[in-house]
């Protein structure tokens, strides 16, 4: 019998020692320190940057082997290695929490080791024995740390904002289709919290539309940079240990395998140096949340009530509101929209101070960058296709409660001071708000205008049409 069938356990070493590594895992030693060193938050880093360094790492043994820098036979098992990975094997393996090893070094040691030792396997020998396939001069070759980890994270970004962009454009097309449903009711406009001159609500949902428009092409726009990598830099953007060619040779084959539209950097330097340009989407991601926060914000206000409060709108019930009162329905999709917007924002200070703290030719706070930047795109992306589909698209308007509200604001005044003065316009608010009064009701009593003009005046038509036709929107 062979005796490693009794032992859970191989030995690995790297130039600090020796280590015991379960005999089951596809990892080796640094992956092993990495995980006696970090035992932070148990979270690792998302899948989509996982694979997008296996993409890079399956490019590289590409190019290597073509530019006869790597041994055809070694290259093509870690590029076999890389496919099984990207199809869905072996994910388990990448084990290194997010709060690591300066720049990453731990979880690219944890790409190469797995990819390693799969290939070592597949060539019919046992995990560990790097003498077939190494992490470091095979896995690696020609590669660091210091420019793989910026590049995957580029791509980890731009892949997952797809889907971000794609929910975004989904959500701006029901909040105009709503607009347009709702361009017949009126309201009173609110400025300040108090009544201000009536608006309909489509014209409200359709300033909501636009908002999310603009920011969606500035999260589009921030993407732009990004897709400028900085492989083939090595170690301090150099290209030491590399081919003339590699470089772009890698850049063209991530471009074919990712179906993004990838270029070299310009300065392989600034690309390893700096972090500006996730600073940038991140900001992006930030605006978004602000917006989103906004109009969640307002639907809450809306959607208050049933009895007590506004109630100008009616959202959908999707979870009983309480624990003791029966009955009750709370706003919980804008609720969780509003949380999922200020994690976001807390990501983004994140971002911004690990950004800053890069020294000479490398930000060793990558993974912190990372790993914030990733969990914002997939929370928002997620976050905004629930807003849509559980909230946005069963909107409902109570049309006689936002009708009744508009013509008791106070603000339906403004349309009058054209035509009677600001001066006698404000004495009508004043004695409406002494006695309680409508607007209407105190003119008709005094007399300042004819029952029939007054109606012109202050049907709903007119007040909510553009400027010079009796109205200042």
């Amino acid at each position: 019998m062979n005796n490693r069938s009794l032992d859970p356990y191989r030995i690995e070493k790297d130039y600090i020692g020796e280590m015991r590594i379960p005999v089951k895992v596809y990892y080796g030693v640094q992956t092993a320190r990495a995980i006696e060193n970090f035992p932070i938050s148990g979270q690792t880093s998302q899948s989509a940057f996982t694979m997008a360094m296996v993409y890079i790492k399956k490019a590289a043994a590409m190019v290597n082997v073509e530019l006869g820098c790597l041994d055809s036979k070694i290259g093509n098992m870690i590029i076999l290695a890389c496919d099984r990975i990207l199809n869905g094997e072996f994910h388990d393996q990448f084990v290194v929490d997010v709060y690591q090893a300066g720049a990453g070094t731990s979880h690219h040691m944890n790409v190469n080791e797995v990819i390693s030792n799969i290939a070592i396997e597949m060539m019919g020998g046992e995990k560990g024995d790097y003498s077939m396939v190494h992490p470091n001069d095979n896995v690696n070759y020609g590669q660091s740390t210091n420019d793989v980890y910026p590049t995957a994270m580029r791509i980890a970004v731009l892949q997952l904002s797809r889907r971000l962009v794609n929910n975004l454009h989904g959500l701006s097309e029901v909040l105009n289709k709503k607009a347009k449903s709702f361009d017949s009711v009126v309201k009173s406009g609110r400025t300040h919290l108090q009544d201000a001159v009536p608006i309909r609500v489509g014209q409200e949902f359709s300033g909501y539309a636009a908002s999310l428009s603009r920011v969606t092409t500035g999260i589009e726009k921030a993407g732009e940079p990004l897709k400028e990598l900085g492989i083939g830099g090595s170690a301090v953007g150099t290209g030491i240990n590399t081919h003339p060619e590699y470089a772009s040779r890698v850049v063209e084959k991530l471009r074919r395998m990712t179906n993004l539209d990838l270029r070299e950097s310009k300065n392989r330097f600034e690309a390893m140096q700096s972090n500006a340009s996730f600073v940038e989407f991140s900001g992006a991601l930030r605006t978004l949340s602000v917006e989103l926060i906004r109009i969640a914000n307002d639907l809450r206000l809306m959607n208050s009530g049933p009895n007590t409060g506004l109630a100008e709108i009616e959202l959908p019930a999707v979870q009983p509101g309480s624990s003791i009162m029966p009955g009750k329905v709370n706003p919980v999709i804008p609720e969780m929209m509003d949380m999922v917007g200020f994690s976001v924002i807390g990501n983004d200070v994140s971002v911004v101070l690990a950004a800053q703290a890069g020294q000479f030719e490398l930000n060793v706070m990558m993974p912190l960058i990372q790993f914030k930047l990733l969990d914002s795109v997939s929370i928002l992306a997620n976050a905004v296709k629930v807003f849509n589909e559980k909230c946005i698209c069963g909107i409902k308007v109570n049309t006689a409660r936002c009708e009744e509200y508009a013509m008791r604001s106070l603000g339906i005044v403004t349309v009058l001071n054209p035509i009677i003065g600001y001066s006698k316009a404000a004495e009508v608010v004043k004695e409406s708000l002494r006695t309680g009064k409508s607007v209407k009701e105190v003119i008709l009593e005094r007399e300042i205008l004819p029952a029939e003009r007054l109606n012109s005046i202050l049907s709903p038509s007119s007040m909510t049409e553009p400027a010079g036709k009796n109205v200042l929107v």
